[in-house]
């Protein structure tokens, strides 16, 4: 008999596979909408709660601005520094991820999973 994951466990199962198959990330971030945060594997002194806070808000803004332009659906957006960058993505209509890279990672496997985990993501949602 398998035992039923909670969806806690789904959402930290992702964001373990996410950081394993990009272990030189600083940080990933699950949250609500609203900026709540639901599940995170951020650096020590970090606080998830206002990485989560300004993550939905920019993703709410992304998505105005697409909305303006006539982009359609916002899918993902970044934040980039001298020292790294922040990836947000879209988890469906309830939640967003974040992800906090080093500057010089792979933009091309990042991308392609971190929108998988974005697309798990908002399937457990």
């Amino acid at each position: 008999m398998t035992a039923t994951m909670s969806k806690q466990d789904r959402l930290n199962s992702t964001l373990t596979a996410l950081r394993g198959a990009l272990p030189e990330l600083r940080g990933v971030l699950i949250a609500t909408v609203d900026g709540l945060p639901i599940a995170q594997t951020m650096g020590v002194g970090t606080d998830a709660n206002r990485v989560a806070a300004m993550a939905a808000t920019a993703l709410g803004l992304g998505k105005r601005i697409n909305d303006t332009l006539g982009s359609g659906m916002l899918t993902d957006m970044s934040v980039g520094g001298t020292d790294g960058q922040v990836y947000i993505y879209a988890a469906g209509t309830k939640g967003v991820l974040a992800v906090v890279a080093p500057a010089g990672v792979n933009l091309g496997l990042l991308h392609m999973e971190a929108r998988d985990a974005a697309q798990e993501v908002a399937g457990i949602l």
